[in-house]
């Protein structure tokens, strides 16, 4: 869910025109496959950069298609995951030992 100042910006003909470009263009050069993973269909197009109330309206951090990145969710919850606690998600999820004891990593 968008915060509360960018929530204008994603409802904006601006941003869903450029959405639906880079959609287009990411779809011409591989099918629309994760920018990330390569394994996935895209699913949201995502800011490399983090939007804030101070760039929300500056066009080449919002609608720069150098800036965005076409991935699945399971990529772009990684990546919003990471912006929260400050680590891969990998790191929080067990494996288990050679007994088949549950293991932290």
């Amino acid at each position: 869910m968008a915060k509360e100042f960018a929530k204008a910006f994603y409802k904006s003909k601006e941003w869903k025109d450029c959405r639906l470009a880079f959609i287009g263009e990411r779809m011409a050069i591989n099918g629309g496959m994760c920018e990330r993973c390569h394994k996935r269909l895209g699913y949201i197009v995502h800011h490399k950069e983090l939007l804030t109330p101070s760039n929300i309206s500056d066009p080449m951090v919002t609608l720069c298609h150098d800036k965005l990145e076409y991935l699945c969710k399971a990529c772009h919850d990684d990546e919003h995951y990471r912006e929260i606690h400050g680590k891969d998600p990998e790191e929080e999820r067990y494996s288990f030992d050679e007994d088949g004891d549950l293991i932290p990593r």
